[in-house]
């Protein structure tokens, strides 16, 4: 794994301790696991007995980067007053406020869900043309 990998592994990840699953050459908590025994003194650990050990299992994560967005300030500027309204109101509700905010102006990255939240609360508020984020980059989607 690149060192890029082990520093966005995120805190108190969780691992898993299956070398010899199926997935594992592509699960990021066996690769994670793979990187942190060696750096760690502790690990979180998945009970290796809810572990499907198959294409069954909850846990897995595919290691294929995906496209995270950064930002969307241009948006306020291309809606009505009161479409902008209901879209804040959405969205606050959806994240809260200051989780909103961050999100707005790019300090935290917008998983491929979150950008789907972020398109509905669009289309709540009567946008009907396309719009993008400020910037895209590619990262691994450790969480969904």
């Amino acid at each position: 794994m690149p060192k890029k990998f082990y520093t966005t592994i995120p805190a108190n990840y969780a691992v898993c301790l299956h070398h010899d699953c199926p997935k594992a050459a592509t699960c990021l908590h066996q690769i994670a696991y793979q990187t942190l025994v060696e750096q760690e003194n502790y690990l979180n650990l998945i009970n290796p007995n809810r572990c499907g050990k198959d294409d069954t299992c909850r846990f897995y994560r595919d290691n294929t980067p995906v496209v995270y967005a950064r930002g969307f300030t241009n948006f306020q500027k291309r809606m009505f007053p009161d479409q902008y309204q209901t879209f804040k109101s959405i969205l606050i509700n959806k994240f809260s406020r200051n989780s909103y905010f961050e999100r707005r102006r790019g300090e935290t990255a917008l998983s491929p869900k979150e950008q789907g939240i972020v398109l509905q609360a669009l289309k709540a508020a009567g946008i009907t043309e396309e719009f993008k984020f400020d910037n895209y980059e590619e990262n691994y989607n450790w969480r969904d």
